[in-house]
């Protein structure tokens, strides 16, 4: 095979680059071009400023932790869907001796990354190229809606961490506590938005949005071993008399303030077939109600880890596995499975019911 001259790589590389940040500008919003249509979210300034925010209300649902998964010094760690690279920079600093890579379908990441991480355009939803046991754990957060087969990414991710190596995966719930048979305004918009998101998934793109609710039993399905859940909320809005849960709740309604738009643009126009308009309207009546101190919403995240057996160990599912049905139930139904950091908070979210009594004397701040 004859040789390429330097000339022809410089050219292949320059279109390579070029393809990638060629981005997909609609409706006021940039987004990638690699994959073009495959990830919902944009990558601008605006949504960039936004990742900020959900860093930070993941380190103070993690106590200021930036894993849970029992870690401990690793060698090699991936980040995938890196986004700004908030997280895999804050992992770098943590972890100096460590070489981290952040994968991501849009070189958005910061330039002033520590000498010990670096970054590459990727799709993990593609086959992936790393070679076996190339890690020592694998992070994963905040991709729901975005991955044609979880179980798959899970399998790929199984065969790329070394023996003794961790997953772990922290995702959100598109659902909240809104009643959907309320004639209040509010609860009708919370669940409006939350049926369309979970039916556009389903019916719709094919990468379903309740990864939630299948993360455990996935993990453990793909050979995982020691897999743990660990399920917190996060209100929406200041709301809550609990001094841990109203800070949670001030970055939970710029959450959803200021990431609402970046949802659902996209998906509501390219999917559902409305207007800009039509959007914009939607997402200002909806942002009144999220920012309204009378309204008292909230809804799920967890954080599920599973280690890779050791050479020669025999992956037996977790006894809570098999005495346990794999179920979705209600968040405030399940007390006492709320992971410790919010054990002794799940009480104030038992009573949900906008108009009862209970509701008010427990959580009215």
């Amino acid at each position: 095979m004859p040789k390429m001259r330097p000339e022809e790589a410089s050219n292949i590389s320059i279109s390579l680059a070029s393809s990638v940040t060629r981005y997909r500008y609609e409706n006021g919003r940039r987004y990638h071009a690699y994959r073009e249509g495959s990830y919902y979210a944009p990558n601008d300034e605006r949504y960039s400023s936004y990742e900020t925010i959900v860093h930070h209300l993941w380190l103070l649902t993690f106590d200021d932790k930036l894993f849970l998964a029992p870690i401990d010094n690793p060698e090699t760690i991936l980040d995938i869907g890196t986004g700004t690279g908030l997280w895999a920079v804050d992992m770098a600093d943590y972890f100096p001796n460590a070489e981290i890579i952040g994968t991501d379908l849009s070189p958005t990441q910061t330039t002033t990354a520590p000498p010990n991480i670096r970054f590459e355009v990727d799709d993990a939803s593609l086959e992936w190229t790393y070679p076996p046991s190339s890690f020592s754990y694998i992070h994963i957060r905040g991709l729901t809606g975005c991955i044609p087969s979880w179980p798959a990414l899970y399998n790929q991710a199984y065969t790329a961490l070394a023996p003794n190596g961790y997953l772990e995966h922290a995702e959100f719930s598109v659902l909240t506590n809104a009643d959907p048979t309320s004639s209040k305004r509010a609860d009708q918009i919370y669940t409006a938005f939350s049926n369309s998101i979970l039916g556009m998934g389903d019916e719709k793109t094919g990468m379903t949005f309740r990864t939630i609710e299948h993360m455990k039993e996935w993990m453990e399905e793909a050979g995982f071993v020691d897999v743990e859940e660990r399920r917190f909320i996060w209100p929406i809005g200041t709301w809550p008399k609990d001094v841990r849960l109203k800070d949670l709740g001030r970055w939970g309604e710029r959450n959803w303030a200021d990431g609402l738009e970046g949802w659902v643009l996209a998906l509501y126009t390219r999917v559902l077939g409305w207007t800009y308009a039509e959007v914009q309207a939607f997402v200002a009546e909806f942002k009144s109600i999220i920012k309204d101190r009378k309204n008292h919403y909230w809804h799920e995240v967890r954080c599920v880890y599973g280690r890779k057996p050791d050479i020669g160990e025999e992956a037996i599912p977790s006894k809570q596995a098999q005495d346990q049905p794999q179920t979705s139930t209600s968040p405030a139904a399940e007390a006492g499975q709320w992971g410790p950091s919010l054990d002794h908070h799940h009480h104030h979210l038992q009573d949900q019911e906008p108009t009862s009594n209970a509701h008010r004397d427990a959580m009215q701040s």
